[in-house]
């Protein structure tokens, strides 16, 4: 399987049977001219996840890829089609599976901003992106988790004791545009995290197999 980091949320899995793309957003560059892809997929609303327009150009590059997202994303992007998902679906995107976990809402921000819906994608069972949520996904092991890591929701405690809870075999910091220094955070994740695991941080915009 190999991967592509855009910046922030937005990432390119390849697992030789298949090309999906993750949460598009303003905080993201680099993928606008991608093509050949199967889905296109949206773990929520906000918009460093996804950016209309851009999405839009991406559709026209790509117009056999598939569109998914949460019912509630669907319904903010004004004329562009969405297959609607939410956790405990089961997604066959080109040759991949995806499975749609999580509980089904954003972390919290504060309590005075209402929740929003959030979908976490595991790919073919080996490659998880929760979206802004640190929900583990269930598994008794699991090979790539894509790391949210400096978010308004987040301090880095609660982002190693997730690292910790799923403890995957590679881990994979995003979610960083939020940052002056992910560096410092990804320390703590290679200091902090479970032993077994090791940290990879792409480059951006160049692939790497894992």
């Amino acid at each position: 399987m190999q991967i592509t980091h855009y910046g922030h949320a937005c990432v390119l899995v390849d697992t030789g049977a298949a090309r999906l793309l993750f949460d598009p957003g303003a905080f993201s560059s680099g993928f606008e001219s991608l093509d050949g892809l199967d889905a296109i997929l949206v773990t929520h609303q906000h918009f460093d996840h996804v950016d209309a327009d851009k999405l839009r150009t991406l559709l026209r590059a790509n117009p056999d890829a598939a569109l998914v997202t949460d019912g509630q994303t669907a319904e903010q992007l004004d004329g562009i089609d969405a297959r609607t998902a939410a956790p405990g679906d089961r997604l066959s995107l080109g040759g991949a599976q995806v499975a749609v976990v999580g509980s089904g809402n954003h972390a919290e921000i504060h309590r005075d901003i209402p929740l929003v819906a959030n979908n976490g994608y595991l790919v073919d069972g080996t490659l998880l992106h929760p979206g802004d949520a640190y929900t583990p996904p269930g598994l008794d092991e699991l090979a790539t988790l894509l790391l949210p890591t400096g978010a308004p929701w987040l301090k880095v405690s609660e982002a190693v004791d997730y690292l910790r809870a799923v403890a995957p075999r590679t881990v994979v910091p995003i979610h960083e545009q939020t940052l002056a220094n992910p560096a410092m955070h990804y320390r703590f994740f290679d200091d902090l995290g479970p032993a077994g695991t090791a940290m990879v941080v792409p480059d951006r915009e160049t692939a790497v197999t894992l």
